[in-house]
């Protein structure tokens, strides 16, 4: 009987050695990432190494291993597949369209597994022993990041130690048409684009409440509430496209939503242009700058060209990257580095420190379930717009800059504590438990983000 149970224990011990040693000999296809094209020597070699050892689990062709057949086995290699794939799918991510360089957030991300050593996981390692990266494949991977980050994202005023770092200064200025940009100002505070002249986007976006109007919803014409909390539009001329879900590509379709919208000013552009044109003092600017008179498109373009005046530079952290040493605090600095090692950085990352991505709300446990509040379509997210079944709740990763004065929080405004939302964001997303002290300094440091807008921190 012992002898038997010896055999079976042997066997058994053989058969699981079998598994990662039939992937130390048989080389599935490789793939689709080892195909993409580029010139540009540093990323060829980082390619090869993300193909070979990323492919795995990261891309929506991954080849799988012969023994994935196996009962069980093929489960659980779809989930790490499904799960690695939500999270950055590096066949879509490395090749952006209309010749975008990567952007910072796959940086950002791959940048913070190689520092951590926190992929491949240790179950993947267990059955792939040639998963792991070498020091010379993180060596390859990390000078791309970095000259990619120097190349396209670096704001160009940080200290020589932060030039390639994953957050950067905001820069002071932008390239406007500031005849526009007055244009614009005038509209944004103009109540007559809405159908009772009681709203102006200046009633949401209020300049002296952080960009925003501090309410959980917003109170539209006759005092009808929405459902989505009210994002700040300061420095929203950075962010990679407009509202939570990202139905506007870019700051002029944002500007058209609010006038149609039948909650926030139910009015539409020819009502409106009735009342602008009877405004004598205010044509004649418009014109003088718009000769072609009244459109959407040049009311849009005004509006648009406004808030991307719109930047709060030169809070305590910017002007600690450019080299001020004493700029932050030691529980700031302490914040800081928590934020990083944590992994705020993969999607708060850049000068925005946020508005660059899509993310899932939840990714390490069910934010939802948690919450307690009844669903919304709200709370749908990206998926409203795609109607893709991944991007059920994903939603624009927000700014973290001017965080402490832009409350309350989240998509659903359901937060006023800004240490609260710490807390909720480090378990949903990172599956972490935070001690007192941790979320202290981590809000210290959040609250050194608050800017400047035209000489004067915001309150």
């Amino acid at each position: 009987m012992r002898k038997k149970l010896t055999l079976l224990v042997l066997l058994v011990v053989l058969t699981v050695l079998a598994l990662p040693v039939s992937n130390l000999l048989y080389s599935p296809k490789s793939s689709a990432m080892a195909r993409i094209a580029t010139d540009d020597k540093s990323f060829a070699t980082a390619l090869e190494v993300m193909a070979e050892k990323c492919g795995n689990c990261h891309t929506s062709d991954a080849s799988l291993p012969i023994y994935s057949g196996l009962p069980v086995a093929r489960g659980i290699i779809q989930r790490d597949i499904d799960e690695g794939t939500r999270y950055m799918d590096y066949l879509q991510s490395l090749s952006p369209k209309d010749g975008k360089p990567v952007s910072e957030i796959v940086l950002a991300k791959t940048e913070f597994v190689l520092e951590h050593g926190t992929m491949p996981p240790g179950r993947f390692r267990l059955m792939h022993w040639a998963g792991g990266l070498s020091t010379s494949e993180k060596a390859a991977m990390t000078k791309w990041i970095k000259e990619q980050r120097a190349r396209h994202f670096a704001t160009g005023d940080a200290a020589n130690s932060f030039a390639s770092e994953v957050l950067q200064p905001l820069p002071n200025s932008v390239e406007l048409n500031v005849a526009k940009a007055a244009v614009g100002n005038k509209l944004f505070h103009d109540k007559r684009l809405s159908k009772d002249d009681t709203v102006a986007c200046a009633t949401c976006h209020a300049l002296d409440k952080g960009g925003t109007d501090r309410a959980q919803y917003s109170t539209g014409v006759g005092n009808q509430v929405g459902g989505i909390n009210s994002p700040t539009v300061y420095n929203s001329g950075l962010q990679f496209m407009q509202f939570w879900d990202g139905r506007a590509g870019n700051l002029q379709e944002q500007a058209d939503g609010p006038v149609n919208n039948p909650i926030e000013m139910a009015s539409n552009w020819p009502e409106t242009f009735s009342k602008l044109s009877q405004d004598t003092v205010f044509m004649q600017e418009f014109t003088s700058v718009y000769p072609n008179g009244l459109s959407k498109e040049n009311c849009t373009d005004a509006i648009a060209e406004f808030e991307r005046t719109l930047l709060t530079p030169n809070c305590k952290f910017d002007r600690y990257l450019r080299g001020e040493a004493a700029a932050l605090n030691e529980q700031e600095l302490a914040g800081m580095q928590l934020f990083r090692d944590i992994g705020c950085a993969t999607c708060h990352a850049g000068k925005l420190m946020g508005g660059q991505s899509f993310e899932r709300m939840g990714r390490k446990s069910d934010y939802f379930e948690a919450r307690g509040m009844k669903m919304t379509d709200a709370d749908n997210g990206r998926f409203n717009v795609t109607k893709v079944e991944a991007d059920r709740h994903a939603f624009k990763v927000p700014t973290l800059r001017n965080i402490a004065a832009t409350g309350p929080y989240l998509h659903d405004g359901s937060q006023t504590d800004l240490a609260k939302v710490v807390g909720i964001m480090a378990a949903c997303q990172f599956g972490k438990t935070l001690k007192e002290d941790e979320t202290t300094k981590i809000v210290s440091f959040l609250n050194a983000l608050t800017g400047e807008y035209q000489g004067k921190i915001l309150q």
